[in-house]
């Protein structure tokens, strides 16, 4: 069994609890695509109880989607706690070039809090890394990673991961995963998942699953969870009938991470090592 395989082998077996501090508007799609992929979601963001709640969890994702003053507070105690622990960290810094609150926000989390895996789309990540502005939570189609540019993509993305000493996982057409030294690249998935809101949160979570359940060789396991959100895009569209809309394509996305195999995941991933 190759590493993709054996990542999600790994997670099936150990079903880790992941505390998510996430988005509002997805957070009960992260629930379930936490369940689909074998992991145990808990969703706690009261500063007086998250600490706790940490303490328990395998993982923690904090998801910058929704931020108010009491779920940043709460993120500090809760990254701070998971450090403190040696419990793995996950930052997804959605739309963090939007407003200067996502901005100094995710620059103090940065500066605060040691993070596993850093995963957002190129603007995202290029906004954190520059502290410049992007417009929205979509990628700029003027920095969208291509087979052209991709060699100044994963210099960029393997920068930053030496910088913050966290895996860098870069989702777009095409997906890249780098922990400094070395990358990933992954031509899994579809671009009619963007028609379907929060497949990102979903996808930070499920690499927070998977970093959770594979302490040992974190770059190939984020490489797998983001093969396996890809391909469950692929297998999702192919499921799809007549009639069907993006709140069908919704759930026929998690149901093919609930019923996908380490086999199936090991022959459908498109993983290139560089």
């Amino acid at each position: 069994m190759t590493a993709t395989g054996y990542a999600l082998e790994q997670l099936r077996e150990k079903r880790p609890l992941i505390h998510a501090i996430t988005n509002v508007v997805t957070i009960n799609d992260v629930a379930n695509l936490l369940l689909a992929c074998g992991a145990r979601p808990i969703m706690a963001n009261a500063p007086e109880e998250v600490e706790e709640i940490t303490a328990l969890a395998d993982g923690l994702v904090l998801n910058l989607g929704t931020p108010n003053l009491q779920t940043i507070s709460s993120m500090f105690l809760s990254g701070k706690k998971a450090n403190a622990l040696g419990i793995p960290v996950v930052l997804d810094p959605v739309g963090v070039g939007a407003s200067r609150l996502r901005r100094e926000t995710a620059a103090r989390l940065l500066q605060e809090v040691r993070f596993s895996v850093i995963r957002g789309n190129i603007s995202e990540i290029r906004a954190l890394a520059e502290g410049s502005g992007c417009p929205g939570v979509d990628a700029d189609a003027a920095q969208q990673v291509t087979e052209e540019n991709l060699t100044e993509a994963l210099d960029f993305a393997g920068r930053f991961a030496r910088h913050t000493g966290a895996v860098v996982a870069v989702s777009g057409a095409l997906d890249l995963v780098c922990d400094g030294s070395s990358a990933r690249v992954i031509r899994n998935g579809r671009q009619e998942m963007s028609l379907v809101t929060g497949t990102g949160c979903q996808l930070s979570a499920l690499v927070g699953a998977f970093a959770a359940a594979n302490r040992v060789g974190t770059l190939d396991a984020v490489a797998a969870a983001v093969a396996m959100m890809g391909l469950a895009g692929e297998l999702g569209w192919e499921r799809m009938a007549p009639g069907d809309g993006n709140a069908s394509y919704r759930s026929r996305i998690i149901d093919a991470v609930c019923t996908m195999t380490p086999q199936v995941l090991e022959k459908g991933a498109r993983i290139e090592s560089r």
